[in-house]
C-alpha cells in the first residue's frame, strides 16, 4: 500500500468504500426524515430525538473512518518516516473534538 493518502487522496477498498457509503445513505435517510417531520409540523421533541440520532449515527461514521485512517494512512506515513502526519491527526482530532 504505498503511498496511499499521497495527493490527499484514498483508495480505499471495496468493504470499506461500501461500509462507509451505506452509513453516509442511511444518515442521508434520517435528514430527509427529519426534513419531513419538520414540514409535517412535528413535535419539537419528536423531531430533536431524531437529530440525536443522526448525531449518533455521524459519530459512528467518524469512528470508523478515523479508524480506517490511523490503520493505513497515518502507519504506513509513520513507517516511511513522514512524522508530519502525526501533526496532521492532531489537528484533526482536534477539530473533531470541538
Amino acid at each position: 500500500m504505498a503511498d496511499c493518502c499521497s495527493h490527499k487522496t484514498k483508495e480505499r477498498s471495496e468493504e470499506e468504500y461500501k461500509s462507509l457509503i451505506n452509513r453516509l445513505n442511511r444518515i442521508e435517510g434520517q435528514i430527509r426524515g427529519i426534513k419531513g417531520m419538520v414540514e409535517k409540523d412535528a413535535y419539537c421533541t419528536d423531531i430533536l430525538v431524531q437529530v440525536s440520532a443522526v448525531n449518533a449515527a455521524l459519530n459512528a461514521f467518524n469512528k470508523e473512518l478515523l479508524s480506517n485512517h490511523i490503520k493505513t494512512c497515518v502507519a504506513d506515513d509513520i513507517r516511511n518516516g513522514k512524522d508530519e502526519t502525526v501533526d496532521e491527526l492532531v489537528a484533526t482530532l482536534q477539530k473533531l473534538m470541538k
